[in-house]
Formats: structure tokens, sequence, C-alpha cells
């Protein structure tokens, strides 16, 4: 029997599946999809092996983790009811549906992990926001839970009345960072600096500032007057992103995202 199933081998579900590569043995990982092309090539060159159902990957492992869409969660459900067990660790990392609601479907006896890991996690650089009920489980359950969201970067407990701000925070903010290096290196380019050299600078100017963060446990707000000298060029390109809308027009984009998460 597997320790680790996932079912869903998208993008998020393949992150997983990696993660969980530098921490697990191939034999403690099984996974499934609807896409059996994929999943035999995805077999063949990672050599984890996958099943040809729903059920037989949730009857085959302890920790299922659902890595399918919302929209596709019912069909799911159905598929792995009956073979869900009280032993059995459901991990959904699904935005907008509730614990309550995936007992609901799985029985109210159904052990629930719900998380929100993004696709850095395809790296190791993943960031994780999790919630469950820690009465449910016992010690090596939950270090097993820590062991599983490690392996794909950070991990943060939250309550769940917090998830769908953890998908503001950091679920789909790597779409924004990604538009803001595409942006920063497109400004770079037009004043004649090579694209190449232009995205490499770019990104890695956002995963040092992120580290800065990150280690020097300092407020952003500081990190960045430190950037900013008196009259100097950083202060010049600070004020014309106050101008333009900048702090707001990333307030309104988690705006979006929480709405759009209490709609699932």
């Amino acid at each position: 029997m597997a320790k680790i199933g996932i079912i869903g081998i998208g993008n998020m579900g393949f992150a997983i599946l990696k993660g969980l590569l530098k921490t697990y043995e191939k034999e403690d990982i099984i996974f499934t999809d609807v896409n059996k092309e994929r999943c035999t090539q995805i077999t063949s060159e990672m050599g984890v092996a996958h099943r040809e159902s729903n059920a037989q990957c949730a009857g085959q492992a302890k920790y299922v983790v659902l890595a399918v869409k919302p929209q596709y969660f019912d069909p799911v459900l159905s598929d792995i009811r009956k073979e869900v067990t009280e032993n059995h660790v459901i991990i959904s990392i699904a935005p907008g549906i509730t614990t309550a609601q995936l007992k609901e479907k799985l029985g109210e006896k159904t052990r629930v992990v719900r998380a929100m890991p993004n696709t850095p996690a395809l790296l190791g650089e993943g960031m994780t926001g999790v919630c469950y009920d820690e009465k449910d489980f016992s010690q090596e359950e939950k270090e097993t839970i820590g062991d599983i969201f490690r392996s794909l970067g950070r991990m943060r407990i939250v309550e769940e009345r917090l998830m769908n701000a953890v998908v503001c925070a950091s679920g789909s903010s790597p779409a924004y960072v990604y538009m803001f290096i595409e942006a920063l290196a497109d400004g770079a380019v037009k004043y004649g600096l090579p694209r190449d050299a232009a995205y490499e600078m770019a990104a890695q100017t956002v995963l040092g500032s992120a580290r800065m963060v990150l280690e020097t446990g300092e407020h952003p707000g500081a990190l960045k007057d430190k950037v900013c000298s008196p009259g100097g060029t950083t202060i010049e390109g600070v004020s014309a992103l106050e101008e333009f809308g900048f702090r707001n027009a990333v307030i309104k984009a988690a705006d979006a995202c929480f709405k759009k998460c209490e709609k699932l």
C-alpha cells in the first residue's frame, strides 16, 4: 500500500508530485488522472506508479491528495466515497471548498486537511497554507502532514476561515509576480538591455528581494526605504508606481481573487 495518492496530475498535482519526490521514495507515491496517456508518460519518465481509477488510487493510499479543480470535485468524490475510511487522511487543495462540504460528501467521520500550495512547489520553493482540526489526527499523522508540505517548500498552519485569504497571498499570486517580472524586463528592454539579460536580472532581483524579507525579518517597507536614497533614482521610480496605482492594483487583484473563492 502506498503512503500518498494524488488524484489529478495537472499543473498543481504534478508540482506536488515533483516536490514529494525530494522527500519520499517513488514506491511511497501513486497517482491517477483522467488523461491516461499523461499517466503512462509520467510513470515512464519518473518511475512513479499510476492507478487506472480514482477509486483505486484512494483505496491504495493512506494520504489522498485531491488535486482537481472545484468544478470536478463532485464526480471525484462520488468515485472515492466507498473507498474512504476513518483511517484515511483526505487532503484537498481546491479553493473555496470547505471541510464541512467535503465531510458532507464523504461522510462526517472523514478526516480532512485543506491546503493551498502554489506552483513554485515544482522547485521545492512553494508556499502552502494548511488547516485541519488537530484533535482528529495522531502526532505521527500531524508530522507526516507537515513533512508532505515542507517537501514542497514552506508551510504555515492557518484557521480555515482564512483559507481564501491564503489564495490571495500565495495561491494565485505567482501569476502576478510573473507579470511584474515581465513588465520590469520590458522596461529595461525599452532602454536597450537584451531581453535574456533583462529577464535574468528581473527574476533574480525578485528572488533576492523575497529572501531579504524572509531571512532578515524586516518589514518590507523598511527594506524598501533602504533602497531609496534621498533624491535618487529609486524614489523616482517608487513615486511613479504610487502615481499609477501599483499598490491599489495589487490589492484589487486580491479583492477579485477573494470574491471568486467565495463563489466557488
